[in-house]
């Protein structure tokens, strides 16, 4: 398999009110492409922190990532963010919605400034593939958690990434509306050859993983395929 994701000696130390914290000690990680890779561990342990690095959302303190074969360590960040516009998709705790669109405005938004023609015409078919359609003229305060949540996968999805990283995505929603989100998780996976890299407290859904990294203290404490 071809590796699209490679993360070598990463480290992440940020300043604190006790001075400088070490959050992330020398992870080195390899990810394949189309892999679905789950990232597990208490509280703490740096698996967001690290989901962040590998989106460039974060700067390393040391180590090399790669993605796509391009080294996101060595972009300034204009370039890293048109990188995450053409490669990545990402969805986060928090739906991150622009509260002044509509679900259809804030799935279009990615598309229109990537230079898409058809913009609206390919938000409008995400957000009947997450169940929908119906609420494009909504705006996010009208709507539920767990549509909110669907808009955020529907327009993370939208310009068809070839890396969709999510972080908790299922932290705040219900049983229900979790279990829906997981299904269109993998659902969109499956259309779109998407690489899913996820963060989950979930037992459930990191067994649906093709992978499970555990994370402690900010090391592997253990990697596995997900069925052992």
């Amino acid at each position: 398999m071809d590796t699209i994701l490679s993360l070598k000696d990463v480290r992440l130390a940020l300043e604190g009110n006790a001075g400088l914290v070490e959050i992330l000690h020398g992870i080195t990680l390899d990810v394949q492409k189309g892999e679905t890779l789950g990232m597990v561990g208490p509280s703490g342990s740096g698996k967001s922190s690290l989901l962040m690095l590998m989106g460039g959302l974060e700067r390393t303190s040391g180590g090399e990532i790669t993605a796509l074969g391009q080294d996101l360590t060595s972009m300034n960040e204009d370039a890293l963010a048109r990188f995450r516009r053409d490669h990545m998709g990402v969805v986060f705790q928090s739906f991150h919605l622009i509260p002044t669109m509509t679900a259809l405005e804030n799935v279009a938004t990615p598309l229109e400034l990537a230079g898409h023609k058809d913009a609206f015409e390919r938000a409008e078919a995400e957000l009947e593939a997450v169940g929908l359609g119906h609420r494009g003229d909504h705006y996010p305060a009208q709507m539920s958690g767990g549509e909110q949540q669907r808009v955020a996968l529907a327009r993370a999805s939208a310009p068809r990434p070839q890396i969709l990283l999510a972080d908790e995505p299922t932290g705040n929603l219900d049983g229900a509306n979790g279990a829906a989100i997981m299904e269109l998780l993998f659902g969109l996976r499956d259309r779109h050859g998407a690489t899913l890299v996820l963060v989950t407290h979930s037992n459930e859904l990191a067994g649906r993983c093709d992978r499970v990294v555990r994370l402690r203290d900010g090391r592997i404490d253990d990697m596995r395929k997900a069925a052992e």
